[in-house]
């Protein structure tokens, strides 16, 4: 028994032995000499692009058309016919007047034209009965020459009645107060049993045509002449007047879902403020625009035919300026000085430093330096925004 424990006991020692020679040789260092692979980073090969040049602007909105509702003839509102804030049609009854004393000066023209219409019929029959009395002077010429004056004076009278009546059948009809376009009414500014139309123009309503809807943006005059510099040295070129899109961020910062189009851009420099207004147009099928609100209006105006650009996580920025990192053609990091002054979504465009080929490094930034050899590998931006969306669903659980 005992020289049996003995070879055990000796079995277990020489397998402590061997685990903790095993475990030595795992936790050796490396040869000092021997150099760390290269590190990794995602990287972009510059190449030129075609590009939109969007600038953001301020502005209002305005509705297409306004249509202030007067009162065109004198007399008591007897009813109302919308609903304010609804929306109307062109021709739909807003407001009826009080027609009854428009109806009796109506019908006192009808009756005025009658009796100059009989008065010419008297004066033509009895022009018509001297003309062969005259010829065989049965009658002077001074007679007869009264009688074609009254027929001409009584036909000038049915001219001046036909007038009269139609004046009163227009004031009649104003009676009736309905609206000249479709749009959306605002709060009505009359009431049942208010006089109106005495002596001047009583407001009643106003009509505003929201779909589609104007936004007027300015835009200072120096940022124009620097465009229109950059167009003629051929480094930009126009978007045109009907191929240049705008797009809408309204008050609380949400995009505008329909794009607009560019109508004019104002020939006047305001003096006050040194700046020049446009106007673009924008559908508004669900009334959600509404006059007067402030919107910002990013405009494509110029295009930039051979634009480099850069995702903006590229550019590093510091007292000295903005510098991206370059992989060369060892695979080795160089710093390289950039002019990256313009933000495009999420690129910035560079104006200097950069050319087309050059790999510029978008991931890995933070375990390099100046000199390294990388391992360099193409960016994949969709790749990249994936955990960023993924983090953001976790945080929202």
């Amino acid at each position: 028994m005992n020289s049996v424990s003995s070879i055990n006991r000796l079995t277990r020692i020489t397998l402590a032995i061997a685990l903790l020679s095993a475990v030595a040789a795992c936790g050796k260092k490396p040869d000092a000499q021997g150099a760390p692979p290269p590190a990794g980073v995602s990287i972009i090969t510059i190449a030129p692009e075609r590009l939109a040049l969007t600038t953001e602007l301020p502005g209002r909105l305005e509705a297409t058309r306004i249509a202030q509702i007067g009162a065109r003839a004198a007399g008591i509102v007897l009813k109302r016919n919308f609903r304010e804030g609804s929306d109307v049609k062109a021709g739909q009854t807003l407001y009826q007047i009080d027609p009854a004393p428009l109806r009796a000066a109506y019908d006192s023209a009808q009756a005025t034209l009658a009796k100059a219409e009989a008065n010419l019929t008297t004066a033509t029959l009895k022009a018509q009965r001297y003309k062969p009395l005259v010829e065989v002077n049965a009658v002077s010429k001074q007679e007869y020459d009264d009688t074609v004056a009254a027929q001409k004076q009584a036909a000038a009278d049915v001219a001046s009645a036909k007038a009269a009546r139609q004046t009163a059948s227009l004031n009649l009809g104003y009676a009736t107060v309905t609206s000249p376009i479709s749009g959306r009414i605002g709060k009505a500014l009359v009431t049942e049993g208010a006089l109106v139309g005495q002596g001047e123009v009583t407001q009643l309503a106003v009509v505003q045509q929201i779909d589609p809807i104007y936004v007027n943006v300015t835009q200072s005059s120096t940022d124009i002449l620097k465009l229109q510099q950059a167009m003629k040295s051929g480094q930009l070129e126009s978007a045109g007047a009907g191929q240049a899109k705008v797009t809408l961020v309204t008050e609380d910062g949400r995009p505008y879902p329909q794009a607009g189009k560019l109508l004019f851009s104002d020939l006047t420099v305001d003096a006050t403020t040194g700046s020049v207004t446009l106007r673009a147009e924008f559908p508004n099928p669900d009334r959600s625009l509404l006059p007067g609100m402030y919107v910002r209006a990013k405009l494509e105006q110029v295009v930039n035919a051979s634009a480099l650009t850069v995702p903006q996580q590229a550019v590093q920025r510091d007292l000295n300026g903005s510098s991206v990192f370059v992989v060369g053609a060892d695979n080795k990091v160089a710093v390289r000085p950039v002019t990256a002054d313009v933000a495009q979504g999420d690129k910035w465009i560079v104006s200097d430093g950069l050319k087309a080929g050059d790999k510029v490094i978008v991931e890995g930034m933070q375990k390099i330096k100046p000199g390294a050899v990388v391992k360099p590998t193409p960016w994949n931006p969709t790749a990249a925004a994936a955990p960023t969306a993924a983090a953001v669903a976790s945080t929202a659980k």
